[in-house]
């Protein structure tokens, strides 16, 4: 890791800056995959299934007997953890239901909005390195919660045509039955233009590798929206004197073991604390299963000291966080003061991880600074709001000069005519 000491306003631009991705090698690559699942339907789907995942698949369905078969095979203890996680999830979502609220803007005018839930949501989960069943979770419970018609379901299966048994009894634990064998770009074509077993969503979630994004942020020029784009995963903490270097310094590999893109930054006011952690990452690092993964993530990390809490926190604000940890003393008033940031964890205890997977709080989250303009994924990702308005006879008293005098005035005299034509 990089530490920089005190380092001035103009270099801030450079410690915020991300692992950098030059998306035009990807273009052409995904691109052609793209087209290919546009013309070519399941057939081209198992054609990359054998190509990238060595996986040779008669069918694309996962089916009910496989389903059954994986939630037998899933542990209890594992089991019983991600239903307390749904549970706690559900919980934190359901209580974002917005009520009806109708609103007289003037007599006779009375103007609403009510959620409607997306008819149809495509989840990719991705199945590499580390199958995300947390993120079936975190995707399907809003969905059913929200009251999406179709949830369908695409992960990548292993060599032998299987998929996790983990994300298959996510699935069903949050209550998915449409689930599919397939990966990477030709999931996220699936999903957008349909084929003959993937039905065709509105919109795509999900996270995963450079490729997958590309994909999503391609299909969502004309074919499907999608959830945010999204970059490799990232977290920001903020320390002090107080902070245990122990706990920063797991909370800091806790990302770096995400993937060799990812990113860490630690943001502190103690040059000693600065010190500790450093020396408590490199133990850690050893004790880690995937330590050459999170090794290659702190070669994009960094370690910068600053003078005051204050600055810790515009400097943090600059780089919009996905995660933000504050483990520092005076967390509460640090909070008050987050203004870009996808997810924050307050205090010593309030470990990333813990919104990775229980508190409830959505782990799909805006990164590569896009916490500056999107929220992470809640009960609204999967709603549109529209509006209603009804007018009565005085309400087309109360408006009618305004909208006759403005419409005449953007010389749009048919838009004139629809309310004078009511006026007389």
């Amino acid at each position: 890791m990089k530490t920089y000491k005190y380092p001035p306003r103009g270099e801030w631009t450079e410690i915020t800056a991300r692992p950098h991705i030059d998306a035009e090698e990807l273009t052409a690559t995904v691109k052609g995959i793209l087209d290919d699942i546009r013309a070519n339907g399941d057939e081209a789907v198992k054609r990359y299934e054998k190509k990238f995942d060595r996986a040779e698949l008669q069918s694309l369905a996962v089916s009910q007997a496989e389903i059954d078969e994986a939630v037998k095979a899933v542990p209890a203890e594992l089991y019983d953890a991600m239903a307390l996680a749904h549970d706690n999830i559900s919980k934190f979502h359901a209580s974002q239901r917005l009520a009806v609220n109708k609103v007289e803007t003037c007599p006779g005018v009375t103007c609403w909005q009510k959620s409607v839930p997306i008819e149809k949501v495509g989840l990719y989960i991705p199945g590499g390195t580390a199958p995300l069943f947390s993120t079936v979770l975190m995707l399907a419970t809003p969905a059913k919660i929200a009251g999406c018609g179709e949830i369908v379901l695409c992960t990548p299966p292993s060599p032998e045509g299987k998929v996790h048994p983990a994300i298959l009894a996510a699935a069903r634990i949050a209550g998915v039955d449409r689930i599919f064998k397939a990966g990477g770009v030709q999931a996220i074509g699936a999903l957008a233009y349909g084929t003959e077993s993937i039905p065709k969503v509105y919109k795509i979630f999900g996270p995963g590798n450079q490729y997958v994004m590309a994909a999503k942020q391609m299909v969502s020029l004309h074919d499907a929206a999608i959830d945010m784009p999204a970059g490799p995963s990232e977290v920001c903490v903020i320390a002090d004197g107080t902070s245990n270097p122990a706990y920063v310094a797991a909370d800091l590999l806790s990302q770096a073991e995400h993937g060799v893109d990812s990113q860490v930054l630690l943001i502190t006011t103690s040059a000693a604390v600065a010190e500790a952690v450093e020396k408590e990452v490199a133990v850690q690092l050893e004790t880690l299963p995937r330590k050459d993964i999170a090794r290659k993530a702190l070669d994009n990390s960094k370690i910068v000291i600053v003078d005051s809490d204050d600055e810790a926190m515009e400097l943090s604000n600059m780089y919009a966080p996905e995660h933000l940890i504050i483990a520092t003393e005076n967390y509460e008033r640090l909070a008050s003061k987050v203004v870009n940031a996808g997810s924050v964890f307050l205090g010593k205890y309030a470990c990333e991880s813990a919104g990775d997977y229980a508190s409830g709080t959505n782990h799909t989250l805006p990164t590569n600074g896009y916490a500056t303009a999107y929220s992470g994924v809640n009960l609204d990702s999967f709603n549109r709001k529209i509006t209603f308005q009804h007018i009565t006879p005085e309400g087309v008293k109360s408006i009618g000069r305004a909208v006759e005098v403005m419409a005449e005035n953007e010389q749009l005299m048919a838009h004139k005519n629809a309310m004078t034509i009511r006026m007389k």
